[in-house]
């Protein structure tokens, strides 16, 4: 007997082992991409507080061609439309991934295993906080959109290794490219991924399917490029917001705004997040929605596509429990 209840007490601690392994070992995925190095990627050993709030903390966040099949079934993203899944869109996503060389998350030569990540947001309230060299001394700075570097270095830095967009908000002028950034497409709709494969094998794109006019060129190489798998935005919109699911007939569905889904990037493949640029002056309309430009707030209140309120809730729930820090906050 004492035999037998040897054997169970091994096989559990090895099981146990084995668990922890595959979730908070050295590649720290649940499931690790085929034909993606293991050096590829490093976690902390310790699960950071904001993993909580994921139902799967340890996600690859970009698609891959290798096994694009079986990670969409695998995570059921094959069941959801866009932005939630490529259900209705999976051969424009396999065309679009064939055209990439890598979908690595960072450099084969980067051994940091604990991340120290700052999202970078475009609010007004980064202007005049001289916060630039702060920002530059993170291991990972994740920008979005047309958020510009140059000639605002002071105030939000100089260095970029994410930057998140979709057609109608990535940079066309050469001169905002920096050849080690790594430019993440987040689909929306088919359109998107459709325009990804078009501006990359040469094809003439059809602009009347966009809100505005998407860039007809695309500034980054095909080894800078990523597909951000929806997954990570069905998350956002469903574990971190709590969006329904299903809106109302008379309501239109509202979706994460590309800050929110810079965040739950980041939470994906940091250890320690820092938020700057988050903080909108909702209560009055001519406060500058950006750092840069002359935009205002009275824009924002305009966008019914999402919930402001939500997400300034989320944040604020986020700082006080720190699970994150506010760079600008008062």
């Amino acid at each position: 007997m004492r035999g037998y209840l040897m054997i169970i007490f091994l096989s559990s601690v090895f099981l146990y082992y084995l668990l922890y392994t595959i979730l908070w070992g050295t590649n720290g995925y649940w499931l690790l991409p085929g034909g993606m190095k293991k050096k590829n990627i490093k976690t902390c050993p310790e699960k950071p507080a904001f993993t909580s709030l994921l139902r799967v903390p340890q996600f690859y966040p970009f698609l891959c061609s290798s096994d694009f099949a079986k990670m969409t079934s695998t995570y059921r993203t094959n069941k959801y439309f866009l932005p939630y899944g490529i259900k209705g869109s999976a051969k424009y996503f396999e065309l679009a991934l064939s055209k990439l060389s890598s979908c690595d998350v960072f450099d084969e030569f980067d051994d940091v295993p604990c991340k120290r990540c700052v999202v970078v947001g475009n609010g007004g309230v980064l202007k005049n906080k001289t916060l630039g060299e702060k920002i530059d001394s993170y291991d990972v700075i994740i920008r979005m959109n047309k958020g510009p570097v140059l000639g605002h270095e002071e105030d939000v830095g100089r260095r970029t290794t994410f930057r998140l967009f979709y057609p109608e908000s990535v940079f066309s002028d050469p001169t905002h490219n920096d050849p080690n950034t790594t430019a993440v497409l987040i689909v929306f709709k088919p359109h998107d991924v459709k325009w990804l494969w078009q501006v990359m094998s040469g094809h003439r794109i059809n602009t009347n399917s966009f809100w505005k006019k998407p860039a007809l060129n695309l500034i980054y190489k095909q080894y800078q490029i990523r597909i951000l798998d929806p997954y990570i935005i069905r998350e956002a919109a469903y574990h971190l917001l709590h969006f329904p699911q299903v809106f109302p007939r008379n309501e239109k569905p509202q979706h994460p705004t590309t800050g929110i889904i810079a965040i739950t990037l980041a939470f994906h493949i940091c250890s320690e997040v820092h938020l700057a640029g988050f903080k909108y002056n909702t209560q009055d309309p001519h406060s500058l929605l950006h750092y840069y430009g002359n935009a205002t707030m009275s824009l924002m209140s305009k966008n019914a596509y999402h919930n402001l309120t939500a997400e300034q809730l989320f944040l604020n729930s986020i700082i006080e429990k720190n699970m994150v820090i506010n760079l600008t906050q008062d």
